[in-house]
């Protein structure tokens, strides 16, 4: 993902969930994806998703069994 859309999804995320601490990185070895943290955690990965001229973002996030408790 290149910085200006990092960014823009970045801005959507703030805003979206109130939180001023998410941070979306590049990644150094993948061009169509960006790593998204809250603080120093990491807690899932924003895709950048292009077919038939439309561009989106999807954005995965495991939960582990562990971290429920």
């Amino acid at each position: 993902m290149e910085k200006p859309d990092i960014q823009r999804v970045e801005n959507y995320l703030r805003r979206t969930f109130n939180n001023a601490s998410i941070k979306v990185l590049a990644r150094a070895k993948k061009k169509d994806s960006a790593e998204v943290f809250i603080g120093d955690e990491f807690i899932g990965l924003i895709f950048e998703d292009k077919e038939d001229g439309d561009l989106s973002y999807n954005f995965q996030m495991a939960i582990l069994d562990t971290d429920l408790d």
